[in-house]
């Protein structure tokens, strides 16, 4: 079916302008004005922005945790996520199993009921010759995204031994790796002191992940990349001194790159004091407002590349069941560590929030220009992880995955309007002005106001391409 979406305003990366747009065959086929097509079903977008759908860099669905799992899967977080006006989204594969390729079908399997275009990153958790051997035939599997832990001993995380070597085997076949940074010694040391000393609450999850050790390796995963000649990108930044380094390494060359989540411009350490604080545990922790404020600064420079979600929500209290698309459901969740912080499952969720979070916030608050707000949520994701332009773009030829966002829509944000499976909001009550009206993917409508319109399955998986850019 050939749709044209007539009158809006265009907003991307780069520009604001007045178009329309003739989608046919899933593609977008021009952008310009006065098309005139027989037949064409037309979509009134006067007086909305129009806009590439969201990519979301960093999501994890249906993760075992602490002896539960995540709350969404590919079907509940990819709906929850189109109604948030992101199309695609990028999960971490867990290394299951003896060889990549097993733990590769392993969560395709469980990705069969995808309701958005998605694509999976490699967790990189241990490494022998034999497996380093293996990490070039990802490339052919379509994933060309290695992640390494600096944290977590024991259970995920590698030396720098290791780490040194992924990034140089990266180099050689145009792959990223990318860095969960802070340091698992002195984590282990003061979580078990803390417990030692009775100190059981939430806040303890913050206390005893001191940010200067995200601080610390940050700058030696910058070093590294220096020294590898290597790119490398750092996930989920908290902190103030983290975009101090990243900035620091990118005036000298190095190829480095950062992104951060919403949960750390809004939220602070204070709110895991509150009675409800294990709502806010997720790793690294929330920080302090003058990280916020600093983090805010990275984006709109630009030393911060791009805004993921981090997504991997877990229930609040999961012995009470919620209802979901009209049956119950309860998965056990953060009770789980009602005693201890060391035994509540570190996840928020957040994949339907960011996109009119950041607008409200970001956009209408004036941290970020609207310019920006697509740039950090959509072209860029897409751009460096090898999708561009077939995501995260309004050209002819990409994918027609087209969000008609009305910026004076008003909301009273929560748990009541979002799809997350899960039973609490981070963003409960924040009154927002802007939400997406109409989400397309590939030129199928799948959202319209608060009607959902997709399906299990209607997610095809993006093979990327290596040799993505550095930006």
């Amino acid at each position: 079916m050939t749709t044209i979406i007539r009158s809006g305003s265009l907003v991307t990366a780069e520009d604001k302008f007045e178009a329309d747009i003739l989608i046919d065959g899933g593609k977008i086929l021009a952008v310009g004005l006065d098309f005139n097509v027989p037949d064409a079903e037309v979509v009134d977008a006067s007086g909305k922005l129009v806009m590439p759908g969201g990519v979301d860099p960093h999501t994890h669905f249906d993760l075992p945790m602490f002896g539960t799992i995540s709350s969404d899967d590919h079907y509940t977080g990819h709906k929850a996520a189109a109604f948030g006006g992101t199309t695609t989204v990028i999960d971490f594969v867990s290394l299951d199993f003896p060889t990549f390729a097993e733990s590769v079908n392993a969560w395709h399997t469980k990705a069969e009921k995808a309701a958005i275009d998605y694509s999976f990153h490699m967790n990189l958790t241990r490494m022998d010759d034999a497996l380093a051997g293996e990490i070039p035939s990802l490339v052919g599997m379509g994933i060309t995204t290695l992640k390494v832990f600096t944290a977590y001993n024991n259970v995920l995380r590698l030396n720098d031994w290791a780490i040194f070597k992924a990034l140089r085997i990266a180099r050689e076949h145009g792959m990223l790796v990318m860095l969960h940074a802070e340091n698992g010694d002195v984590i282990e040391t003061l979580a078990a002191e803390a417990l030692a000393a009775g100190h059981t609450s939430p806040e303890w999850h913050a206390r005893t992940r001191p940010g200067w050790g995200a601080v610390e390796a940050t700058m030696r995963a910058a070093a590294m990349a220096a020294q590898a000649e290597a790119p490398v990108y750092v996930v989920h930044m908290n902190m103030a001194g983290e975009v101090d380094m990243l900035e620091y390494a990118r005036e000298r060359g190095v190829p480095v790159m950062g992104e951060t989540c919403p949960q750390y411009l809004f939220f602070t350490e204070e709110d895991l004091a509150r009675l409800d604080g294990a709502k806010w545990i997720c790793s690294p922790p929330m920080r302090t407002h003058e990280d916020n404020t600093r983090l805010w600064q990275g984006l709109a420079e630009g030393t911060l590349q791009t805004v993921g979600t981090d997504h991997c929500p877990f229930f609040f209290d999961g012995t009470r069941p919620i209802v979901y698309e009209g049956s119950e459901i309860a998965i056990p969740g953060k009770e789980l560590g009602s005693d201890d912080f060391t035994k509540i499952p570190n996840g928020l969720p957040g994949v339907q929030d960011r996109l009119p979070i950041l607008w409200s916030f970001g956009v209408r608050a004036g941290h970020i220009t609207a310019n920006e707000f697509v740039a950090l949520n959509c072209t860029n994701p897409a751009r460096i992880f090898g999708l561009y332009p077939q995501k995260g773009a309004l050209l002819p030829g990409s994918d027609a995955d087209i969000v008609i966002w009305d910026p004076e829509r008003r909301v009273k944000y929560g748990v009541a309007h979002s799809h997350q499976r899960t039973d609490y909001n981070l963003y409960e009550g924040w009154e927002l002005t802007g939400y997406p009206e109409k989400v397309f993917l590939r030129g199928e409508l799948i959202v319209d106001g608060e009607e959902w319109l997709g399906k299990r399955g209607g997610g095809r998986f993006l093979k990327r391409r290596p040799g993505a850019p550095l930006l």
